[in-house]
């Protein structure tokens, strides 16, 4: 589609806007193939920033209406933007994905480690720990082991992404369980949920 605008000329870009050529708040640029194409690439990064993990070029197509041939030529564009940023577009296996830049490392992993980064509570504390040990597990679990409402402290999880709602249960009301995500993992240096230190025995069990 990028390229087929690209040789028409700006009435016709127009009446393509009228066609649906506008994407949302997206307006077809005035200064022609060259804005068609940086327009493009500006819709790439913004799928590829929400989605946060790779995107298969055919499916980044279908979403935004173009060719794959065109979102290859705009993932170009893009690495070539952003060059020298923060960002860096990686590809593989006919994938798309935004990470941080390798130079970024050092300070990603500081950020990470600060005690400053994420802030708990003693209240979330206790609920992380709940939902890290007993996953999948439900709110009216966690505020009968913990004696005290959790809606605060579980909104402040899943606010931060250190938790996540799994599924519906089939049980009367239809509550949700909830279990870690891989940020989870990541803040505390674990690969997988097995890693966790083992809970001190009850020494009335």
């Amino acid at each position: 589609m990028v390229a087929d605008l690209a040789g028409q000329d700006a009435a016709e870009q127009s009446d393509g806007a009228e066609q649906g050529y506008c994407q949302g708040q997206w307006e077809i640029p005035p200064d022609g193939p060259e804005g068609l194409h940086a327009l493009l690439a500006a819709r790439l990064e913004a799928v590829l920033f929400v989605a946060g993990e790779p995107v298969p070029t055919s499916t980044l197509a279908d979403i935004l209406g173009e060719r794959p041939s065109d979102i290859e030529s705009a993932a170009d564009r893009l690495a070539r933007d952003l060059e020298g940023r923060g960002l860096t577009l990686v590809r593989a296996a006919g994938a798309l994905q935004l990470t941080t830049a390798p130079l970024a490392a050092a300070d990603i992993t500081r950020f990470l480690h600060s005690e400053e980064a994420i802030t708990l509570s003693g209240a979330a504390m206790e609920t992380l720990a709940l939902i890290a040990y007993r996953q999948p597990v439900t709110r009216a679990h966690i505020e009968a082991v913990r004696g005290v409402s959790s809606d605060s402290p579980l909104r402040t999880l899943l606010r931060l992404g250190l938790v996540a709602e799994l599924e519906r249960l089939e049980q009367p009301g239809r509550p949700i369980s909830y279990g870690t995500t891989p940020a989870f993992l990541r803040l505390f240096g674990l690969s997988s949920i097995a890693e966790l230190p083992p809970l001190p025995e009850d020494p009335e069990s």
